[in-house]
């Protein structure tokens, strides 16, 4: 293993490299593997630290602040505000993510060849390297034991309703169904980047900084010739490389971008921000549930994804759901006692909403306002969910939605005949997606089709920022398909 830790470097440094990755994840971590065993020198730059698979307590209390940004109390500016939870760690979100694994859908990649003319992105082209990615991450479709009782439920409740579903693919292996996939795998089972791709990456020779923040981009001219980072040990990390790499995510690519006056020229940096606003329901029901066991996220509903929703299972323990429950008082109390006899169930909505990131400072801010379509979206997504929960046999349903919190005895009226305002949803979101789109087009994204800066050389951006549209479905494979892609074009092959 190769990871120096950033508090260790206290004194300046130069070094010299192939190929520089700032960020360690789903993008990051990738492009640093492919390109190492490419026979590349490669050092990659993570804001985050490093953790081995002992240091995860399976305890959220302790590991919000530990493995994510703000204690994963990031939130958008808007006329609602959503939570945004952005890992921060050695592995990136992959880290804490819920291991699903989507290949990006075929319409989706229809509309990027004709709307941004990537006309590469085909599945033709890239159902090989999909293949790959989920040979690298041991990609399996979870097993209904696995699965587990919160899962049964809602299985239950849509096949009476006659609707389209089935278990999710994850990136697991060994898994044992301890439900804390967000709070760091405590068993090693999940195959994040972080114990997948940069291991292969040392062992082909790369250098992963840990704690160390990169701060700007070396250029002459036009070509990026490195990078300056700063160190948790107060020391100037200069870093000197052919080839740049930006893989910091949605949020801080365009903020780390946008300070170098890089990317700005078509007018879309930091803009068309999706996010798929998600939310949950729960549901008490007359069994014993006890969702901590079992794959939190495991079973999905695609009945209504033309619709732009998407129902997925989403789970955790006792002091997860203490935080996340919209009751309070003895209502919440009594809730929490009955916990092993409750079930959840999520929904994301494939949005039309586009956000834009802001600066203060040197923080980037997520100004984010829901439209009244996705809205609208979310209402009927919360409709299908109670309407899953009361075929599944719950007695009660408990919803995200201020002054309207509970449903009894199978009556969803209340919620079909409430106006909802955006400020009335209780959301959270977790793929940010497109401050730096693709497009053949200089004018229309920040990167091209081959993801390297429009204008610019020896520069790239290989993570979500590049996506060019809301997926509709979880998008950590398709960020890492695009980063393999990425990769193979810097090494000449195809």
């Amino acid at each position: 293993m190769t990871v120096i830790h950033g508090a260790e470097l206290t004194g300046d440094r130069t070094i010299e490299v192939d190929a520089c990755v700032i960020g360690s994840g789903a993008g990051g971590a990738v492009v640093a593997k492919e390109l190492a065993e490419g026979g590349m020198s490669v050092a990659v730059l993570e804001e985050g630290d490093h953790f081995a698979t002992d240091a995860f307590s399976a305890r959220p209390r302790e590991m919000l602040p530990l493995l994510y940004r703000d204690a994963a109390q990031h939130a958008t500016l808007g006329n609602t505000p959503i939570l945004l939870p952005l890992g921060r760690a050695v592995g990136g979100t992959t880290v804490v993510n819920s291991g699903t694994c989507f290949r990006t859908p075929e319409r989706v990649l229809e509309a990027w060849r004709r709307d941004f003319g990537l006309e590469d992105l085909h599945p033709s082209a890239l159902d090989p390297i999909f293949e790959r990615v989920e040979r690298e991450l041991s990609v399996a479709e979870v097993t209904p034991e696995l699965a587990g009782a919160n899962a049964r439920v809602a299985r239950r409740g849509a096949e009476r309703l006659g609707w389209s579903g089935g278990y999710l693919r994850r990136n697991a292996s060994g898994c044992v169904g301890s439900g804390v996939c967000a709070y760091g795998c405590p068993t090693g089972a999940k195959q994040h980047v972080g114990v997948t791709y940069l291991p292969k990456a040392w062992a082909a020779g790369a250098t992963t900084y840990a704690a160390t923040t990169a701060r700007r981009l070396l250029r002459r001219g036009r070509r990026t010739t490195g990078v300056e980072a700063r160190t948790a040990g107060g020391a100037r990390l200069e870093v000197r490389a052919g080839v740049v790499v930006v893989a910091a995510g949605t949020i801080h690519t365009p903020a780390l971008l946008g300070r170098e006056r890089l990317g700005g020229g078509s007018g879309q940096l930091g803009r068309n921000l999706s996010l798929h606003p998600a939310t949950a329901v729960w549901a008490v029901m007359d069994e014993q549930v006890d969702m901590a066991r079992g794959v939190p996220q495991s079973y999905f509903v695609d009945e209504f994804a033309s619709e732009g929703i998407m129902l997925e299972g989403i789970a955790g323990p006792p002091d997860y759901v203490a935080m996340g429950l919209p009751v309070t008082g003895e209502r919440h109390r009594e809730v929490m006692l009955g916990y092993r006899s409750l079930a959840q169930f999520g929904l994301m909505v494939s949005d039309r909403s586009r956000g834009r990131i802001v600066r203060a400072g040197r923080r980037p801010l997520v100004r984010y306002d829901l439209c009244e379509h996705d809205a609208a979206a979310v209402k009927t997504g919360l409709e299908r969910l109670a309407e899953l929960f009361w075929a599944a046999g719950a007695r009660s349903v408990i919803l995200p939605l201020r002054g309207l919190t509970e449903l009894h005895g199978g009556d969803s009226a209340p919620l079909r005949d409430a106006r909802l305002r955006p400020s009335d949803l209780k959301l959270m979101a977790f793929h940010p997606l497109g401050t730096a789109r693709a497009s053949a087009d200089p004018a229309a994204g920040v990167v091209d089709a081959d993801l390297a800066l429009h204008g610019a050389e020896g520069l790239y951006v290989a993570d979500g920022s590049v996506v060019p549209s809301a997926l509709g479905v979880n998008p950590q494979i398709t960020i890492m398909a695009l980063a393999t892609r990425l990769a193979f074009h810097l090494l000449g092959r195809s």
